[in-house]
């Protein structure tokens, strides 16, 4: 039995996003795990080639692609080679995700605004055009977008990457009901804070943080990619 759900992906091609490290790491070798063709992307070619390698190595179908989810057209050549190396798209976990000190509103840049929102808000929505056209031809998939706690809380110094985190729900929504119909299911997840290298790095920066991090977790503890991975998991299987 699998670490995971014990949820049989066979013959099912999954995508995931920032899938060089962290949760998409994790995520999509649990996909491969039950059996689905795993295509991993992610802006870390180095990365994501050798997490392709290992899952490779181990007899699992598994493609590595270089992708700025920012780039509208990286993407759509994204979902493209997916397709061509697997010939369709029945899940998809638009992951990638950086992000952003904690920083007054009125002391932020909007250059930080603009590169943030890139990748957390259009990223998403990159992904979810070209996996839904894909899936709209097929009457078929479920999509996974990865939101935040911050998705629908408010924190101080947090607001731009809050404010694309809530944007990610709302794109979700709309679009869920929009293809509900159609036999596409789309859903996002809302993390805490994960222990994933964007956290580590966050705490490097931010020490103190941790003190009131683990003060609001009930668990008493940072949750763990894996739990994210059997949620993630969990959602395209439900009918």
């Amino acid at each position: 039995m699998s670490k995971f759900l014990n949820l049989s992906f066979e013959n099912k091609v999954a995508l995931v996003t920032g899938a060089g490290s962290g949760m998409g790491l994790i995520t999509a070798q649990a996909f491969a795990a039950e059996g689905a063709a795993v295509a991993l992307a992610d802006s870390n070619e180095t990365a994501v080639r050798e997490a392709a390698e290992k899952l490779s190595a181990s007899g699992h179908k598994a493609l590595a692609v270089s992708c700025d989810v920012g780039d509208e057209q990286q993407v759509e050549a994204l979902v493209e080679r997916t397709v061509s190396a697997f010939g369709r798209l029945d899940a998809a976990f638009n992951n990638a995700g950086v992000q952003s000190p904690a920083i007054e509103t009125a002391d932020a840049s909007g250059e930080e605004f603009e590169r943030v929102n890139a990748i957390n808000l259009r990223g998403v929505w990159n992904c979810m055009k070209y996996e839904l056209i894909q899936m709209r031809k097929q009457g078929s998939g479920a999509i996974v977008n990865n939101s935040s706690l911050g998705g629908i809380v408010g924190l101080p110094g947090r607001a731009i990457y809050h404010a694309t985190k809530h944007g990610v729900i709302g794109l979700t929504k709309s679009a869920a009901l929009e293809y509900a119909a159609r036999g596409i299911r789309i859903n996002a997840i809302c993390p805490g804070t994960i222990n994933t290298p964007m956290v580590a790095e966050m705490l490097a920066k931010e020490p103190e943080a941790m003190k009131e991090i683990l003060r609001d977790q009930t668990i008493g503890r940072l949750g763990e990619p894996e739990e994210i991975a059997s949620a993630v998991l969990w959602l395209p299987t439900r009918e």
